[in-house]
């Protein structure tokens, strides 16, 4: 069965991206395409995106669209495009007016109405282009008004009558509260949204919990994850909206394109590598010592991080752990990140005290990204909350071990070595505290000393398998079951 599908999304890699939304935005659709099925993917066209050589055309019928919003005027064209090494199209919302900034999200006071102009660009764009939609998947709460609005200000059109929303949640901590005032914002060309079809309580406008009441499914990426956010510890106060959808809200593990993350096949990577011949491994983490300046011990244990510094990430977890171990024990650590200043400003430090053992890396840097990976022999990832992770994943992939907490996509995706049985892929701790934090480390490198214990470690994590030609089978049943089912009566 062929499916009709438009994807919407804030960000799609490698077109502009802040974190794993981009990633997901486009490997997915790409897995979808790929299947047979009919895509149509939608994302702003930012000032800051580079289209060269990406042979972006004028939609035609889609050009110079005017679009009002509550007292605003706008005009949208939409341009269609390729992402980078696929067939995929990608289409484009070129609307300067709100678009061109110097970054994808702002602290402006026109902030909703940038994600606004996004949202009826998709809808008025498959209106123009005839397209009706089986499933409409939207992602966060950038996009997460649009299955209310084709409830209330679209559901005039029966282009639209058969299409059933799907609102992925990709981290609940972000979702897009706004003042009641922004309500008249919300219809366009002089409509106006029923009173009684949006919750204002605590006198916000939160679109995250719109999706979440009017979307025919709500969807997390990770299983453990969609437990959590039921929780008030873990809702970010929207806790009670998702156990009222309990029966409509799902977990499904984020898949990882093994394209762009196999150390066999790593364009970035001068050794390749894999499980039957892991020689490259070494030869990567000499590569890597080099071009840090640091002692050229292989046999040293190095402990790598790649991640957005925020407390999301669990780093305060470090500030007394791993001074300690520096101290004690002959560990290497590279760090690649950037973001609070904080936790900059610790592993700045961290490098001026021990010179010899750490170097930290402020920013982002693709080919180190994949370095740090391939080259690293345990990959720390201590998370307060992870809705899903990648760099666990892979991690596992490149036979680099995982050390994480026990939460999110890190508790579906990691499994605790056993010693008794020799199976497991890392190394895995349940409090948020400096002593689990220190138990772990301390378990991770006394079991490197075990040479033949730690090989079938990193061997058991090469084996997994978490390719979107797994998890995207998971979206194309869930798909295929709204597609079919009856129509939902509102």
């Amino acid at each position: 069965m062929s499916l009709r599908i438009c994807f919407a999304a804030s960000e799609i890699a490698p077109l502009a991206k802040t974190g794993g939304l981009a990633d997901v935005a486009a490997a997915l659709p790409r897995f979808l395409h790929a299947q047979g099925h009919d895509v149509r993917l939608f994302m702003p066209m930012y000032s800051s995106m580079g289209l060269a050589g990406l042979g972006a055309t004028h939609v035609p019928g889609v050009q110079d669209v005017q679009l009002e919003l509550g007292t605003h005027r706008y005009a949208f064209s939409l341009l269609q495009a390729h992402l980078p090494s696929s067939p995929l199209p990608v289409l484009l919302v070129h609307c300067p007016a709100v678009f061109d900034r110097s970054a994808i999200y702002t602290e402006a006071a026109d902030e909703h109405l940038r994600f606004l102009v996004l949202q009826h660009a998709v809808l008025q764009s498959c209106q123009r282009l005839g397209f009706a939609p089986q499933i409409l998947h939207c992602n966060d709460w950038h996009t997460a008004l649009l299955p209310l609005l084709l409830k209330t200000v679209y559901s005039w059109d029966r282009l639209f009558e058969s299409t059933r929303s799907v609102l992925t949640i990709h981290n609940i901590g972000y979702q897009g509260m706004f003042g009641v005032d922004t309500l008249r914002d919300i219809a366009a060309q002089g409509t106006s949204m029923p009173a009684d079809q949006v919750d204002l309580s605590g006198q916000q406008f939160n679109w995250l919990r719109e999706g979440i009441r009017h979307a025919h499914q709500v969807t997390t990426v990770s299983p453990t994850y969609a437990h959590e956010i039921r929780s008030p510890t873990g809702g970010h106060g929207l806790d009670a909206v998702l156990r009222d959808r309990h029966d409509d809200t799902i977990g499904i593990l984020n898949g990882v394109d093994y394209d762009e993350w196999n150390p066999a096949t790593d364009r970035y990577l001068k050794h390749p590598y894999d499980a039957e011949n892991l020689s490259g491994k070494i030869a990567n983490k000499r590569v890597l010592l080099d071009w840090f300046n640091l002692p050229p011990a292989t046999e040293q244990p190095l402990l790598g991080v790649v991640s957005r510094l925020t407390s999301q990430k669990g780093f305060d977890l470090l500030f007394d752990s791993v001074p300690e171990l520096l101290t004690g024990r002959e560990v290497y650590l590279v760090a690649l990140g950037s973001g609070e200043r904080r936790y900059e400003e610790f592993f700045t430090n961290l490098q001026r005290r021990f010179p010899s053992q750490v170097v930290f890396h402020r920013g982002y840097h693709e080919e180190l990204a994949h370095l740090i990976e391939a080259a690293s022999d345990i990959f720390l990832m201590p998370s307060l909350y992870e809705p899903c992770g990648l760099n666990q994943m892979y991690s596992l992939k490149y036979g680099t071990v995982p050390v994480v907490r026990h939460t999110g996509g890190l508790a579906d995706s990691v499994q605790m070595w056993d010693a008794a049985t020799s199976q497991g892929t890392g190394i895995v701790f349940n409090d948020f505290d400096t002593a689990a934090m220190r138990w772990a480390l301390h378990i991770a490198l006394d079991l490197f000393k075990d040479r033949n214990a730690w090989r079938q470690l990193m061997r058991n994590g090469m084996a997994q398998d978490f390719s979107w030609q797994q998890q995207g089978q998971q979206y194309l049943e869930l798909y295929t079951a709204l597609a079919s089912a009856p129509a939902p009566t509102d």
